[in-house]
C-alpha cells in the first residue's frame, strides 16, 4: 500500500512538471526559505495529512511539517491543520497537488462518515464499491476507512461475486444455485451473490453463498429477506446496494441488514475547500 501511495503522488508531481515550475523558479532563488500553513474554509473531516506531508518532502527532504489535527479528527471551518517550513520552490510548486488530494479524500471521508453517523443505533456497516477513480482506489478506499466505513472487496480477485450480468452472459442457461456450485468447486474464497428479487433470493439461499446482496430492493422486501433468514437460522450476510442515499439509508438500516454498499462515497463525493497561506 506505501508504495502504491508513493507512486501515485509521484505520478501527481510529475503530472504538473513541479520540478519544471517555470513561474516559481524564476521569482525564487534555490536557497529561499518560507514559512506557511494549510486551513480548512469549511467543516470537515480530515484525510490525506500523510499525503500532504510526502508531497511537500518529495520536494524538499528537509522540510518540517506539523500536523495539529490527524486524519478523522472533524474540524470546524477556518481550522488550521498544518504548518511548514521549508524551501519556498517546494512549498510554492507542491501547494496544488498537495491540495487537490487533501480536498479530495477529505471529501470522501466526510461523506463517509455522514453516512456512517445516519445509521448510528444499528449494526449495520457502511461499506464502498469498486465504483473508484482509476488509478486512485488505494486512496479512495483508504479515505473510507478514515470516515469509518469499511472496504468492500479491492479487486475483481478478492472475492467472487456472481452478478446479474455473470447471469444474463450465460442467457440464464444455468440457475443460482448451478452458477454457485461451479464456484465452489473451483475455489474457497469468500463467495457473493447478486439477486434482483426475493424468488432469485431463495435460490441462492439453497446454495449458502457468504453474502446475499440485494441489488435495488425495497426496503419491504429487505425486511422480508432479513426474516426469511431468521427463519431458517441461516449463517450468512445481508447487504443492500442500489438507490441509496442519506435520506432513506437510516430506513434501510432499520430492516436488519448486515451491510450497505454505497457507490456514492467514491465516485461522488463533495471536494472540501481548503487554503495554504504563506505566513507574512
Amino acid at each position: 500500500m506505501e508504495n502504491d501511495i508513493k507512486r501515485i503522488i509521484i505520478r501527481a508531481l510529475k503530472e504538473d512538471l513541479s520540478h519544471r515550475d517555470i513561474t516559481t523558479n524564476i521569482l525564487f532563488d534555490k536557497a529561499k526559505r518560507s514559512e506557511a500553513y494549510i486551513m480548512t474554509r469549511e467543516e470537515a473531516m480530515i484525510c490525506g495529512s500523510e499525503i500532504v506531508k510526502n508531497v511537500f518532502r518529495m520536494l524538499d527532504p528537509s522540510m518540517k511539517v506539523s500536523c495539529l489535527h490527524k486524519d478523522g479528527d472533524l474540524v470546524r471551518k477556518n481550522t488550521v491543520i498544518m504548518r511548514f517550513k521549508g524551501r519556498t520552490r517546494a512549498l510554492l510548486s507542491g501547494e496544488r497537488t498537495a491540495l487537490n488530494f487533501l480536498s479530495y479524500l477529505s471529501g470522501i471521508s466526510t461523506l463517509t462518515n455522514q453516512y456512517v453517523k445516519a445509521i448510528k443505533g444499528y449494526p449495520a456497516h457502511i461499506l464502498d464499491t469498486r465504483k473508484t477513480t482509476p488509478g486512485l482506489r488505494t486512496l479512495e478506499k483508504m479515505a473510507v476507512r478514515v470516515g469509518g466505513g469499511k472496504n468492500h472487496r479491492f479487486n475483481l480477485n478478492d472475492m467472487v461475486m456472481i452478478k446479474d450480468n455473470h447471469r444474463i452472459a450465460q442467457a440464464r442457461q444455468s440457475s443460482i444455485q448451478d452458477a454457485i456450485k461451479k464456484v465452489r468447486q473451483r475455489t474457497s474464497k469468500p463467495l457473493c451473490v447478486e439477486v434482483d428479487n426475493l424468488e432469485e433470493y431463495k435460490q441462492a439461499l439453497q446454495a449458502d453463498p457468504c453474502i446475499i446482496l440485494l441489488d435495488n430492493m425495497s426496503t419491504s422486501q429487505m425486511k422480508k429477506a432479513v426474516e426469511i433468514r431468521a427463519c431458517l437460522k441461516k449463517k450468512f450476510l445481508l447487504e443492500a446496494s442500489g438507490g441509496i442515499t442519506l435520506k432513506n439509508i437510516r430506513q434501510v438500516a432499520k430492516t436488519g441488514i448486515d451491510r450497505i454498499s454505497i457507490g456514492a462515497i467514491t465516485h461522488s463525493p463533495p471536494t472540501i475547500d481548503f487554503t495554504m497561506e504563506f505566513e507574512q
